[in-house]
């Protein structure tokens, strides 16, 4: 069992600038990032692979965030800019025991706890 653990989060203002961290207690291979505003499903932001060297992002986050990994240090980042209200949610960490390549909420078997982002306009 991998265990995820997020950070970074915080309050910001619209067009601001955040760096999530999520560090993992061994090793993970396909990773991603997932958000869930008030009252809406938890949905994709971006993902990575093993080795880094492919990364996804929804439509809505495309050219504002970006998604890395260090393996060295079992650690993913994703770092937001231009942030948005409605980048307003809780983002979690995520990971799968396998490289298989999915942006799929279902598809990860590992969860961080979650952290809270809020961009005030």
């Amino acid at each position: 069992q991998v265990q995820l653990v997020e950070s970074g989060g915080g309050s910001v203002q619209a067009g601001g600038s955040l760096r999530l961290s999520c560090a993992a207690s061994g090793r993970t291979y396909t990773m991603g990032w997932f958000r869930q505003p008030p009252g809406k499903q938890r949905e994709f932001v971006a993902a990575i692979s093993s080795s880094g060297g492919a990364t996804d992002y929804a439509d809505s986050v495309k050219g504002r965030f970006t998604i890395s990994r260090d393996n060295a240090k079992n650690t993913e980042y994703l770092e937001m800019s231009s942030l948005k209200p409605e980048d307003t949610a809780t983002y979690y960490c995520a990971a799968r025991r396998d490289s298989m390549w999915s942006l799929r909420r279902s598809t990860y078997h590992y969860w961080g706890q979650g952290t809270q982002v809020t961009v005030s306009s």
